[in-house]
């Protein structure tokens, strides 16, 4: 529960005036005067205004000499992303610090202030995981893995697994190639469902600060993955790949070994990225495969459909 005053300093809005407190962030159908609502355009603003929210975050754009003048409007920059502050804050940790019975710690582990550990999730010797993080139920962390503060590995990923990395022989055979390096997932990162994480051959694979990681997504040995990454489901990246800060991965997007994905990139979903291959443009939009900038790709399809 929040005082509406409070809501507009989370979000950085001057104070509409308004008594009353909130409880919950709502769409319109089931709002009432203790929730939260949303609008980014004059038909959103209509539908929230015609709800029975205490409090609407509407886009500031939308403010001139013809808006409405409804005392529960709070004026926002972005009021999809103060809507997600507000729930964030009304919301809370979500979660105890503890450790559930069933789960099983090894030896060496540190767990930071504020950590939760559910039931079923294995920890491996030696592992650092630092404060206020949530693992979620039968989690797996290997050793050789450090975790930083405030991340969520939601149920059944697996982090800091052995690499597919293998030599093969003259007579055909493969010996593993050794897998003795480690994972580091930086603060505030998330990880998805299923998801599952190679810890480095020899180095270390490394997750990014902030970065956001979706469910069934399979990071490979040795990658690098920057700050703020948004990877969507049933991505693959193999070994060795890098993937710079603020990139965008659509779902079912895969990457080849070696390869780069600069800087602010968006693969489009299914997009696939060639081994040692660059692909560079901050804003850039890649389709396909292999993935070419939109408009390439689009004007293939159109040549396509002509035949």
């Amino acid at each position: 529960m929040a005082a509406i005053r409070e809501v507009a300093e989370w979000v950085g809005a001057s104070d509409p005036g308004t008594a009353g407190e909130v409880i919950e962030v709502s769409g319109f159908d089931n709002a009432g005067a203790e929730s939260v609502v949303f609008a980014v355009d004059e038909a959103t603003l209509a539908l929230a205004l015609a709800s029975k929210a205490g409090v609407v975050l509407a886009n500031a754009r939308l403010r001139g000499a013809e808006s409405p003048s409804d005392p529960r409007i709070v004026w926002v920059r972005d009021a999809r992303y103060a809507f997600a502050t507000v729930a964030r804050r009304l919301k809370g940790r979500g979660f105890v610090a503890d450790v559930h019975p069933t789960a099983v710690i090894g030896e060496g582990v540190v767990l930071g202030e504020g950590t939760h550990v559910g039931p079923g999730v294995v920890i491996e010797d030696g592992v650092a995981i630092g404060k206020d993080c949530n693992i979620l139920a039968r989690a797996v962390v290997y050793s050789g893995t450090v975790i930083g503060d405030r991340v969520v590995v939601q149920a059944g990923a697996v982090l800091g697994s052995t690499g597919f990395g293998y030599v093969r022989g003259e007579s055909g055979e493969y010996l593993m190639f050794p897998q003795q390096g480690r994972l580091v997932v930086e603060d505030d990162v998330e990880i998805g469902a299923n998801t599952t994480i190679d810890r480095g051959a020899l180095g270390e694979t490394r997750i990014g600060q902030g970065t956001k990681i979706d469910n069934l997504v399979h990071i490979g040995h040795n990658c690098t993955i920057g700050k703020n990454v948004m990877i969507a489901a049933q991505t693959g990246i193999s070994g060795s790949s890098v993937v710079e800060d603020g990139a965008i991965l659509g779902g079912q997007v895969g990457i080849g070994d070696h390869a780069t994905v600069g800087r602010g990139v968006i693969l489009g979903g299914g997009a696939g990225v060639l081994s040692g291959k660059k692909m560079h443009g901050e804003g850039e939009v890649f389709w396909g495969r292999p993935a070419r900038p939109l408009r390439e790709y689009l004007k293939d399809l159109a040549r396509l459909k002509k035949r």
